[in-house]
C-alpha cells in the first residue's frame, strides 16, 4: 500500500497526526482505515521483483503504516515496530558486541533489568546502573568501552526525572549513543529525539495502543545508518509484530491526544489526593511541585502522564491489604490502558530485581504504583479512599 510521505503532515499538530499520519485511504478501494494485510508472503511478477513487499517478517503493509505514524508522532525520520517492548529492546542491544558497556538508569522497569543482567551479561556486555536524574553519575560511569545510555523518564516506579539534552551531550562527547525509553510519558507528552537522543523506545502495549489489547513496540530514530543496521536486526532476529496486531496499535493511536489529556488530569487529582492522605508517607508523581526533577520535567514534557506511585504507612502488609480493598483499580501488571490497574513493584513487575538492588534503587516493598485510567475521577477517588481506610 503506497504512503504518503510523513513530510507532508509536518505542518499539522499532534492531534491531527494521530488520525492521519501514515494512514491514507487504501488506493484499490479508498478504505479510510489502513486494512490488515493478513499475508505470510507475496506474489512476484518474477524472482526477486515485487511491489515493495515479499515476506510479511520482513516488511507487512499494515506494519508499514503503524511504522510511519509513530515515527511522525516522535518528530522522527525513521520507525521499526516489534512484536513487544522487549523485542525492541533486544534489538537495540544486538547493535552492540562483546566488551561493549552501557550505562542505565537504576530505577529501571523489571524486565529491562532482567534482560540486560541475565540474558546479554552472558554475552560479554557490562552494564553499570546510576543515577541518571544526576548527570554527573553518567559522566563517572562513563569507560573507553560506553557505547550506549539507556535512560528511562519518568522512570518505573519512582517517576525520577533525567535531563535528557544533558545526559545526551555527555552520551555523544564520550561517543555513545543516547536512549531513552519514553512508555510513560508518550510522544504526547514528550519527544526525546527533539532534545538530543539518538533512539527513543516505546512499549505501544501501554499508552500508545492504549487499550490493554495488544502487546507491541517501537523503536524510533533519525540516523539512517543506525536505522538501516536495526532494519536489518529486526528482520535478522524477527520480533516483529503480526498485521492484526499493528492494526490494534494504529487504531489506538487515533485517539492518543484524548486519552493523554484525561490521564493526566485524573493523576493530578490522584496524585493531589494521596498526598493530603494520612496513610500515605510518600508520593511520586512529576506534576507535584516538590517532586524532585519538577523542574526538569516542566521543561521537557508537555505534561505529566498518568502514572502515580506511593508509599503506604505500615510497609508490604499494608500495601496488600490495601490492594485487596479496592475495587475500581484493578489488581494486574502493565499499564497505560483506558482501565486503572495497580500493582506492587516489589512482588510484580519488579520482583525480577534482587532485593538489594531494589534497595539502591530507593524501591520500597510498600511502594504501590498507579496507572490511572479515565474512569470519571470522583470514582477513582472514593475507590482509593476506600482502599485507605482500615
Amino acid at each position: 500500500m503506497k504512503q504518503r510521505d510523513n513530510d507532508s503532515w509536518k505542518s499539522t499538530r499532534f492531534a491531527t497526526r494521530a488520525i492521519h499520519a501514515g494512514q491514507e485511504p487504501e488506493p484499490a478501494t479508498g478504505a479510510i482505515t489502513t486494512p490488515i494485510y493478513q499475508t505470510s508472503t507475496f506474489a512476484q511478477s518474477a524472482p526477486g521483483v515485487h511491489k515493495g513487499y515479499d515476506y510479511s517478517r520482513t516488511d507487512n503493509p499494515t506494519r508499514t503504516a503503524l511504522q510511519k505514524a509513530v515515527a511522525s508522532l516522535e518528530s522522527a525520520k525513521y520507525g521499526l515496530a516489534f512484536s513487544s517492548g522487549m523485542g525492541a529492546t533486544t534489538t537495540v542491544l544486538l547493535l552492540l558486541k562483546q566488551g561493549d558497556h552501557v550505562i542505565s538508569s537504576r530505577d529501571v522497569y523489571g524486565g529491562t533489568y532482567r534482560i540486560f543482567r541475565r540474558v546479554f551479561e552472558n554475552f560479554g556486555l557490562r552494564f553499570s546502573f546510576v543515577e541518571t536524574s544526576e548527570v554527573r553519575q553518567i559522566e563517572r560511569a562513563m569507560t573507553r568501552r560506553t557505547r550506549l545510555v539507556w535512560i528511562e523518564s519518568p522512570t518505573n516506579p519512582l517517576l525520577r526525572i533525567t535531563d535528557i539534552r544533558a545526559a545526551a551531550r555527555v552520551a555523544h562527547r564520550h561517543g555513545a549513543l543516547c536512549v531513552v525509553d519514553n512508555t510513560f510519558a508518550s510522544p504526547f507528552f514528550q519527544q526525546p529525539l527533539t532534545l538530543g537522543a539518538d533512539l527513543v523506545l516505546h512499549s505501544t502495549t501501554k499508552y500508545i495502543a492504549g487499550h490493554a489489547d495488544v502487546v507491541g513496540g517501537v523503536v524510533c530514530l533519525n540516523e539512517r545508518a543506525i536505522f538501516e543496521r536495526l532494519k536489518f536486526l529486526q528482520n535478522a532476529a524477527g520480533a516483529t509484530p503480526s498485521p492484526f496486531d499493528c492494526f490494534l496499535t494504529l487504531r489506538g493511536i487515533k485517539t492518543l491526544a484524548l486519552r493523554m489529556r484525561e490521564h493526566e488530569k485524573n493523576a493530578t487529582r490522584v496524585a493531589s489526593f494521596l498526598k493530603e492522605h494520612r496513610r500515605v508517607r510518600r508520593v511520586y508523581y512529576p506534576g507535584l511541585a516538590d517532586h524532585p526533577g519538577h523542574q526538569t520535567a516542566v521543561a521537557q514534557m508537555a505534561g505529566f502522564s498518568g502514572m502515580v506511585s506511593f508509599e503506604v504507612k505500615g510497609g508490604l502488609t499494608e500495601a496488600r491489604r490495601a490492594l485487596g480493598r479496592l475495587k475500581i483499580f484493578k489488581i494486574a501488571e502493565s499499564l497505560g490502558g483506558v482501565e486503572s490497574l495497580v500493582e506492587l513493584p516489589a512482588i510484580m513487575t519488579h520482583a525480577s530485581i534482587p532485593k538489594e538492588e531494589r534497595k539502591k534503587a530507593g524501591l520500597d516493598d510498600g511502594l504501590i504504583r498507579l496507572s490511572v485510567g479515565i474512569e470519571d475521577v470522583e470514582d477513582l477517588l472514593a475507590d482509593l479512599k476506600r482502599g485507605l481506610t482500615r
